[in-house]
């Protein structure tokens, strides 16, 4: 069921109950919340009072062991496929009376590496960058001027220079330039 953002919004308890509602449920029989004698129960109020605020080191060895591998449900009940190393954002870009606006976005792309379990370790760009949904250039968020090459390149001097390169080159389809890190203009110039 689709659902608005007017509906999600206007009865925000509600909506967040329910979510956690369906994450407890779900997650019930992982390792973590047995640990924390949850015991099965899924309801709020039992969460709150024995589930405390956590630090990433109260679970990095919890982590580690995914990382090496272990496949069982420790944090939770779906398998980890993959860890992001960075937090990212996304670029939103908005059609402005044109059937699709071209941009330029100098992107850094970080390399990636595997966990010893053969997990993915990477940025949370070099993951959007890879995707299928990304690279798709039908896709109305990846309107770039840039070839996926030139953004994908592992040398980060190359790959700035190639994409500035291709927004010279097309300058008359480049609506405006930007950026997702202010790192990655500092060092674009």
């Amino acid at each position: 069921m689709e659902r608005t953002l007017t509906e999600v919004t206007t009865n925000v308890d509600e909506v967040q109950k329910r979510v956690l509602d369906e994450i407890l449920n779900r997650n019930a029989n992982v390792e973590y919340l047995q640990r924390l004698n949850l015991k099965g129960h899924t309801d709020r109020e039992t969460f709150k009072k024995v589930v405390p605020v956590i630090t990433y080191e109260d679970i990095q060895s919890d982590i580690n062991r995914i990382a090496n591998g272990d496949r069982s449900p420790i944090l939770c009940s779906q398998p980890v496929s993959e860890f992001l190393t960075r937090m990212g954002e996304k670029i939103d870009t908005n059609n402005r009376g044109r059937e699709r606006e071209e941009i330029t976005a100098l992107r850094p792309y970080d390399s990636e590496a595997k966990t010893p379990g053969g997990l993915l370790a990477r940025p949370v760009l070099t993951s959007i960058y890879k995707s299928r949904h990304f690279r798709s250039r039908d896709s109305p968020v990846s309107p770039y001027t840039n070839p996926i090459e030139a953004i994908l390149c592992l040398n980060s001097n190359q790959s700035m220079y190639s994409q500035m390169l291709c927004g010279l080159c097309q300058n008359r389809e480049v609506i405006r330039v930007g950026f997702v890190f202010a790192s990655a203009f500092i060092r674009a110039i």
